[in-house]
């Protein structure tokens, strides 16, 4: 953490906006270095600074939609299924807001029907350490996304993909790079 605020630090006092995280997982714990750092002499104010301007990318989407919106060559064809990772929906309580941003885009979008809240299972080191259960709640959330008959399975967080991708023969991928490959 302090290592991070070192290098992100000269950045901050030369007018950064933002932090933005393109992954969920790193996003929650980078917003809770303010917390995790509060009695910290050396590091409690940058701390708090950085958890005060880190943004996940979908926080950026409803700005950028407008912009974007013409510069699509192509939206992808077929349903994607959206899960969104726990570290995502729970954790930084950012709900909706792929699903919203790329419908709004012309993509077509679901998450599914059944326990969207549900973990895929990947869950950080839960996955290696947990094996058995972890396989578990990944092949029930791959049924319940199955269930859309998707193209593509989309997500938020690298080890919810990788796990994801483990136990399908559907592509899945970060929401991010749909967006680019229809901007391309």
């Amino acid at each position: 953490m302090r290592a991070n605020i070192d290098a992100w630090w000269p950045h901050i006092e030369r007018g950064v906006e933002a932090i933005v995280m393109n992954a969920s997982g790193c996003g929650v714990t980078v917003k809770e270095y303010g917390h995790l750092l509060k009695d910290d002499p050396a590091y409690a104010e940058k701390a708090a600074r950085v958890s005060a301007i880190t943004k996940d990318l979908s926080e950026l989407l409803p700005t950028l939609v407008p912009a974007l919106k013409d510069q699509l060559k192509r939206a992808p064809e077929g349903m994607i299924g959206f899960h969104p990772p726990c570290t995502l929906q729970h954790g930084q309580k950012l709900k909706g807001g792929v699903e919203q941003h790329l419908g709004a885009l012309g993509f077509n979008v679901a998450v599914a029907r059944v326990e969207p809240h549900l973990c895929c299972g990947s869950a950080g080191t839960y996955s290696v350490l947990n094996p058995d259960i972890a396989y578990t709640l990944r092949d029930r959330k791959l049924g319940h996304l199955g269930e859309l008959k998707p193209a593509v399975i989309a997500s938020a967080n690298i080890g919810c993909i990788t796990h994801l991708q483990s136990g399908t023969d559907t592509p899945v991928r970060h929401w991010v790079e749909l967006l680019d490959e229809a901007l391309s």
